[in-house]
């Protein structure tokens, strides 16, 4: 371990522009028009962010690109603005204890008949009836809530299409890139072809989004059904996408050597709560 404690994680947004990006992730409730539901855990998109930023930083990416991508990354869970805690939780609590597919290409895996991009569908034909059975009502709400998993693209690309006229009266310039990257986790497919810079940004976010994510209490509770937090299981879970060929070698030696030389020490504090 370093001795000589590196510069934290570092945000490149001004504060006003971090705001007002996540204010983006605010959804009207569909079921009740007078209220908003506000984007759930802002702070975990934010310590993304920082730690993204690092990475990139540390494996030599220019700073305006850092700073484009920086912009992506808090906005990386804008398909799931809306998210109910507690049904969204019930519903995959409920799929995890039945040992059922929770992301699309592992559900495509399961089930290979599934017609590409239709994986939201597919679960509500096949469960419903079950999910029904075990108390959850399966209304057009809850649909949504499965779309958050099995249709993230879809949902993502319609948040984005909502919300640029707004990141441009924010002067942001988004870029396809930045929206290919996003979906990197779930949709590994969709950077075939890609820019190598553009493969390894979307590596450093689902990285750096997996190791904040295995650090958050809040999220652990209500998102992965997790009764505690695990620095050791963080990194073996990077092992392991690293060994599928989803994080490289690169990427995973640059995160280890800026959390052991303390760069992401405040985040993880935060994170843990």
């Amino acid at each position: 371990m370093s001795t000589r404690r590196q510069r934290d994680a570092p945000l490149l947004l001004s504060r006003p522009l971090t705001s007002a990006l996540l204010r983006l992730y605010d959804y009207p409730d569909p079921r009740r028009p007078d209220r908003i539901i506000k984007g759930y855990d802002g702070p975990h998109a934010v310590r993304t962010a920082r730690m993204c930023a690092a990475v990139a930083e540390r494996l030599g990416h220019p700073v305006e690109r850092v700073r484009q991508y920086q912009i992506a990354c808090v906005l990386h869970d804008l398909g799931r603005a809306g998210l109910d805690r507690a049904l969204f939780s019930r519903i995959w609590s409920w799929a995890r204890a039945q040992s059922i597919p929770t992301r699309p290409r592992e559900w495509r895996a399961r089930y290979p008949e599934t017609k590409y991009g239709r994986e939201t569908e597919a679960f509500l034909s096949r469960y419903r009836g079950s999910l029904e059975a075990a108390g959850v009502l399966v209304d057009d709400w809850a649909c949504e809530q499965v779309e958050m998993r099995l249709g993230y693209a879809r949902r993502l690309t319609r948040r984005l299409r909502n919300v640029k006229p707004r990141l441009q009266d924010l002067g942001v310039a988004w870029e396809p890139w930045m929206g290919r990257i996003m979906l990197y986790y779930y949709y590994p497919e969709k950077l075939e072809g890609a820019k190598p810079w553009v493969r390894q940004l979307a590596e450093i976010l689902v990285a750096c989004e997996q190791f904040e994510a295995y650090s958050n209490r809040r999220r652990g509770r209500d998102y992965y059904v997790r009764s505690r937090e695990s620095l050791m299981e963080a990194f073996d879970y990077l092992a392991s996408l690293q060994r599928e060929g989803v994080v490289s070698v690169a990427v995973l030696d640059a995160l280890r050597s800026l959390a052991a030389g303390g760069a992401f020490d405040r985040v993880l504090e935060q994170a843990q709560g």
